[in-house]
C-alpha cells in the first residue's frame, strides 16, 4: 500500500508507516514513539522498542456535557510535556486495537498544529506479525515543556456547523458506528438513530482483519467510500459515540487526500439534544 504525504514539511516519515520502515527509524532521536493500547496490559506484554506508554482516557475531556471533547489546553500542554513533545518532535502512535486511539492521539495532535506524526500501520499486531523485536521493558519519557494551543481548529467540526451544513451536495457525514446503532436499534442515548444524510461505514470495515488489523487498500476503499456516495471533492465529517472510532476513519480520509474533520462530541452529544435532527 502506498503512503501519501500529509505535510508540506520535511517529514521524518509518512502518514502511514510500516513495521519494517519504523524499525529502521528507532534510533533517530527527534522520533517519540507513543502506545496508545486499549488493554493496559498491551505495553507490559511487549511494546515496539523505546515506546512510551499513554492512558487512552487522557486523549478526553472526561467530564462536562460532552466528555468525549478534546482535553483543556492546560491539561494539553502538561500531557504532551510529560510525554516529552517537542516542536520537533516526529510522534509515531499506534495501539492495540487497528488505530482508534493511536488516531484520537493523532487527531488531538492535528488540533494543536503538530503535523509530525504518523501512525504505525496495524498497530502492535502488525509489528508482532513481522516478528520484530519487542520490548517488556517500560520506556521513561524525557519531559519537555510544551505548551498546546489550538492552532488547527479546522480539523474539529462541531454539532451546530453540522446543522448548519446539513442538504449541502458538498458536505457528507460518515457514520463509523455500526448498523445497528446507525439504524437506531441499539444505543443509550436519548435519541436513536443518525444524522440525516449521513452514510455509514463501521470503521472495522476500513481495516484488513487477515492482515494484522492494517488499514485496507486505498483504491479499494476509495471505491467503497464513493458507492456510498462519499467522494474527495466533498468536506467529511465523521464522528461515532465519542469520537474514538471515528479517529479512525478521520486518519483513513486523511490518508485517502480527503478534507475530513473530527466531531468530537459524536452521538453522546448529538443523540442527548433535542434541537438535534435525526433520521432511523
Amino acid at each position: 500500500m502506498s503512503s501519501l504525504p500529509h505535510s508540506s514539511e520535511a517529514s521524518l516519515l509518512p502518514l502511514i508507516v510500516e513495521p519494517e520502515q519504523l524499525e529502521s527509524h528507532l534510533n533517530d532521536a527527534q522520533l517519540l514513539i507513543i502506545d496508545v493500547p486499549k488493554n493496559p496490559g498491551s505495553y507490559a506484554q511487549g511494546h515496539v522498542p523505546g515506546a512510551v506508554l499513554l492512558e487512552a482516557r487522557r486523549l478526553m475531556r472526561g467530564e462536562g456535557p460532552i466528555p468525549s471533547e478534546a482535553p483543556e489546553i492546560e491539561t494539553l500542554s502538561a500531557m504532551f510535556s510529560e510525554l516529552g513533545l517537542t516542536r520537533d518532535t516526529h510522534v509515531v502512535a499506534y495501539d492495540d486495537e487497528g488505530g482508534g486511539f493511536a488516531a484520537r492521539l493523532l487527531w488531538t495532535l492535528d488540533l494543536i498544529g503538530h503535523t509530525r506524526y504518523s501512525y504505525l500501520n496495524g498497530g502492535i499486531h502488525a509489528w508482532r506479525g513481522a516478528g520484530l523485536a519487542q520490548s517488556t521493558e517500560p520506556t521513561a519519557p524525557t519531559p519537555s515543556d510544551y505548551r498546546a494551543e489550538i492552532l488547527n481548529p479546522k480539523t474539529r467540526i462541531t454539532c451546530d456547523e453540522i446543522k448548519e451544513r446539513l442538504g449541502d451536495k458538498d458536505f457528507a457525514v460518515w457514520d463509523a458506528r455500526s448498523p445497528a446503532e446507525f439504524n437506531g436499534e441499539k444505543g443509550n442515548n436519548k435519541h436513536l438513530g443518525h444524522i440525516p444524510g449521513a452514510v455509514n461505514m463501521e470503521w472495522t470495515n476500513a481495516m484488513d482483519l487477515q492482515g494484522d488489523l492494517r488499514m485496507r487498500g486505498y483504491a479499494e476503499l476509495m471505491i467503497e467510500l464513493e458507492a456510498t456516495g462519499i467522494t474527495p471533492d466533498m468536506e467529511v465529517a465523521t464522528h461515532c459515540q465519542g469520537h474514538h472510532r471515528s479517529a479512525f476513519t478521520w486518519l483513513v480520509g486523511k490518508a485517502l487526500g480527503f478534507s475530513i474533520r473530527g466531531y468530537p462530541g459524536s452521538w453522546g452529544e448529538w443523540g442527548n439534544r433535542d434541537d438535534t435532527p435525526i433520521e432511523q
